[in-house]
């Protein structure tokens, strides 16, 4: 059996005119995928071409991180948005985002939603559906990045698009697997040790411990480090110090799909 291969993602191009939130350049130096904001609930244009001009010289893959159209709340505010309009909003986050791309020199390689899009279809079975649609609609070889055991990922699944599993490095998990909201104690986790820890932990046996101190069974392909939460580039610079400390090698999910398990395997 060869090394544990695993993928090490973050959230960038968050900044908007003179308004900065990370430091994009040093978590680039860090991480194997970047979600990059498309313009809806973060990002403005130059932001956006710098971060993926930088991407590409760094060889990271550039993800479309798609989510409702709300710049005043960061994209954290549940939207009831109609589906219809919800496949259009995201075809045209994933089109802005991959001609940005194109120009900087790389290509969008990945799609995943943002903040409240992201939990919202954990369990919303039509607006999953929705974001699912544009995914094919735009390019049905696309794969999407989301949260185990979701209606998202079982509907992207069923429709033949290429799943990948998440873990967040620094967010607390409910003894249900989700994610505890960020308005709720034990939401965020700020320690790099103790985070580090929990990615080694699972890495090698797929369990990560929940906020009321029990054990969940978690299986992921690719661990994301927010980039917007305080000390991110420490946070992520211990990480993958860790990881490579245990002999496992970061590479980019979208280079081609992963072997069953908690993280892929590589063959050799």
């Amino acid at each position: 059996m060869g090394a544990i291969a695993v993928d090490l993602n973050s959230d960038v191009g968050e900044s908007f005119g003179r308004w900065e939130l990370g430091d994009d350049a040093s978590m680039l130096a860090l991480v194997t995928s970047a979600n990059v904001a498309c313009g809806f609930h973060a990002g403005d244009p130059t932001t956006l071409r710098r971060t993926c001009a930088l991407a590409a010289e760094r060889g990271v893959a550039v993800g479309a991180q798609v989510g409702y159209r709300d710049l005043a709340g960061f994209g954290r505010r549940f939207i009831d948005v109609a589906p219809e309009e919800l496949t259009d909003d995201v075809v045209y986050q994933i089109g802005a985002l991959d001609g940005i791309c194109r120009a900087a020199g790389t290509r969008v390689k990945y799609v995943k939603p943002h903040g409240a899009l992201y939990n919202t279809i954990v369990h919303h079975e039509a607006q999953a559906a929705a974001v699912v649609a544009a995914v094919r609609a735009y390019d049905p070889k696309l794969p999407v990045l989301g949260l185990p055991g979701s209606v998202f990922l079982a509907a992207a699944e069923a429709a033949g698009l290429r799943t990948v599993r998440e873990f967040f490095v620094d967010r607390g998990y409910t003894p249900e697997a989700t994610l505890v909201p960020r308005s709720r104690p034990g939401a965020l986790l700020h320690d790099p040790q103790e985070v580090t820890a929990r990615v080694l932990r699972m890495v090698t046996d797929g369990k990560v411990t929940a906020v009321d101190g029990t054990d969940v069974h978690v299986e992921a392909d690719s661990a994301c480090v927010h980039g917007d939460s305080p000390g991110a580039v420490a946070m992520a610079e211990a990480v993958r110090a860790g990881l490579e400390a245990a002999g496992v090698t970061l590479r980019p999910f979208a280079e081609g799909p992963v072997a069953e398990g908690p993280f892929a395997e590589e063959s050799g």
